[in-house]
């Protein structure tokens, strides 16, 4: 069995300080600015921003985050300038979230085109 001590997650981005300020000014998480900057995430886990010169962005979530309220979450995204994605045949509401198909969800794409989501459990 491997034994570890501390675990992360990474993503590439296209720009660092573009991903910085997304994370920071608009979704409101701690970043520890950087050449690779950390972001912290709730609970103490955190994931690396790391550039890419060459980056394609996911093509699928590569962050989830846990909102006690979806509706809630995606007004308070909105009046940051984020905007939920609207997938074809997924069945969204109005607000943008999935709903009755397991967790209520709404996904998201950060500047470099990854994508995220918030979601209640």
């Amino acid at each position: 069995m491997l034994t570890t001590t501390d675990a992360f997650s990474g993503m590439s981005v296209r720009d660092v300080p573009e991903a910085v300020a997304f994370w920071r000014d608009r979704v409101g998480l701690e970043v520890e600015d950087g050449p690779i900057a950390t972001l912290r995430l709730p609970g103490g886990a955190q994931a690396i921003l790391y550039p890419k010169p060459d980056h394609t962005p996911a093509d699928f979530t590569v962050l989830n985050l846990v909102v006690p309220d979806v509706a809630a979450a995606i007004r308070e995204l909105a009046e940051a300038g984020v905007e939920p994605i609207r997938y074809p045949d997924m069945g969204q509401d109005e607000d943008g979230a999935m709903r009755g198909r397991g967790p209520d969800i709404a996904w998201f794409e950060d500047p470099s085109g990854n994508i995220w989501s918030v979601l209640r459990t």
